[in-house]
């Protein structure tokens, strides 16, 4: 009787999701409410839960609750990249500039922006620690701080890699302004003008531009929307490669996680030749599964892997707080550092390290990775419903982006043209590539509390879209 009983409510539910009467990235009831509305057990309730999981409907979120994520069969993921080596578009600093020059405009929904708002931050809390760090420090924070960087914050930093067992200490880890930051040391102190590296495709242009203000070539290669940058595609290009750059975990702009098997080929496909893997991390701490996913770093038996990381995405994106553990070459780092900035900021560095130093941050992330996750939800089921038919996206288990190809008759920089003028923003996706590649993809953030005026301002981004379909 009581299976009876599970499985009719396991399919009334069921109804519900499958005709839209409750949405992808909707909450459910709690176990105790559906205890309360159906006058069954605790047990019971569990069991009709189980099977809606089991069936892929719903996903559990710790400490928040239950989620539709029933999506449609039709969203496919995006094509794996195919970079051919041609030449960058023309336009395309012209257009990144552009795009961020609405960064700092209220007025205009910022899709392109990859950073959480500031409404799923702990602004007050971090205020507090700003004023805390003023009366602690020498000065007042007006010294100068070590060049390696605080060294509490080193230490907290170092402690959370036990998470993913890293077993950093705190002399393993240079404090810098940011992850870009770091992997400007790191291409500066491994690389000289004319060397190559290698990248994903797409990337987060700001890996581009710099490594062109270097005066450094760039190998793109082929990666899966879903599973990243493939080891065989790495293994073709290691006699041109002086350096290697991944996002490992939630690629920045495909939202891609590279699977730990892969990760472990690839630092040792790289330890053989001798070639540094610089990891940007920045996003690993933003997880949507039960546990962080592994960095190469823990691969790491030779001290090539650098890995960077910051709070940037995840708790004080203006602070300006990250950080390198680069193995071997940490005395490079270290004079990198001191030619090119002496000294982190000291106030920012002390109230991060506070913040990370009194448990605070995972309270946060927990918070912060269920908000997204749902939010990313959200966008799937609004790309499902109102962009033209046959558009593919990503399905991101961490981070904030997510990945959209569009028709191929759709070209994304007419789009955010388009866009902009109703004061909505987009990443078109050519900006992710030196190459004439991703016309019709663009990368949406879901970094914003999810509202009606979030979906109103993506049904009016799919209608301008298929208006450019002939």
């Amino acid at each position: 009787m009581k299976e009876n009983l599970y499985q009719k409510i396991a399919c009334a539910l069921e109804e519900k999701i499958r005709n839209g009467t409750l949405k992808t990235g909707d909450k459910i009831p709690s176990l105790r409410m559906l205890h309360r509305e159906y006058g069954v057990s605790m047990t019971t309730a569990v069991q009709a839960y189980l099977e809606l999981e089991a069936k892929g409907l719903i996903i559990s979120r710790p400490q928040s609750g239950y989620y539709v994520s029933y999506q449609p069969a039709y969203l496919s993921v995006p094509s794996v990249s195919k970079p051919s080596g041609g030449t960058e578009p023309i336009g395309v600093e012209t257009l990144i500039s552009k795009v961020y020059s609405t960064l700092s405009n209220k007025d205009v929904t910022r899709f392109s922006l990859g950073v959480p708002e500031n409404e799923l931050l702990p602004i007050a809390k971090l205020n507090k620690e700003l004023v805390n760090a003023t009366r602690n420090l020498q000065g007042s924070g007006t010294e100068y701080e070590e060049i390696q960087g605080n060294r509490k914050l080193r230490r907290d930093i170092a402690r959370l890699t036990y998470t993913w067992n890293g077993n950093l200490n705190e002399d393993d880890i240079v404090t810098t302004a940011g992850a870009m930051n770091a992997i400007s040391f790191g291409l500066m102190a491994l690389t000289q003008k004319g060397d190559t590296i290698a990248v994903e495709s797409p990337v987060y242009f700001g890996i581009l531009q710099l490594a062109k203000s270097l005066g450094l070539k760039v190998v793109e290669l082929p990666t899966h929307p879903v599973t990243g940058v493939e080891p065989d595609a790495l293994k073709k290009v290691l006699s041109k490669i002086k350096v290697c750059i991944l996002v490992s975990n939630f690629n920045n702009p495909l939202g891609s996680c590279m699977p730990d098997e892969h990760k472990k080929e690839v630092v040792k496909i790289l330890s053989e030749q001798g070639i540094p893997l610089i990891e940007d991390d920045l996003y690993g701490d933003v997880y949507f599964g039960n546990s962080r996913p592994k960095p190469c770093k823990v691969f790491d038996e030779e001290g090539l892997v650098l890995w960077s990381g910051s709070v940037s995405k995840t708790l004080a994106p203006g602070y300006r707080v990250g950080w390198l553990a680069p193995g071997k070459f940490k005395d490079k780092i270290v004079h990198q550092k001191l030619i090119h900035t002496v000294s982190s900021t000291t106030i920012t560095q002390e109230a991060i390290a506070n913040f990370l130093e009194k448990g605070r941050y995972e309270h946060h992330l927990r918070k912060l990775r269920s908000e997204l996750h749902a939010n990313s939800l959200q966008f799937a089921r609004a790309v499902a419903e109102y962009f033209p038919e046959g558009s593919k996206i990503s399905q991101p288990q961490g981070g904030f982006m997510l990945w959209v190809e569009l028709d191929k008759r759709i070209d994304t920089k007419e789009l955010y043209d388009l866009a902009i003028r109703q004061k909505i923003s987009i990443a078109p996706g050519r900006m992710f590539s030196l190459q004439n590649q991703f016309n019709n993809c663009m990368r949406l953030s879901y970094g914003q509390r999810w509202s009606e005026q979030i979906d109103d301002k993506l049904k009016q981004l799919g209608r301008i879209a298929k208006g450019l379909i002939i």
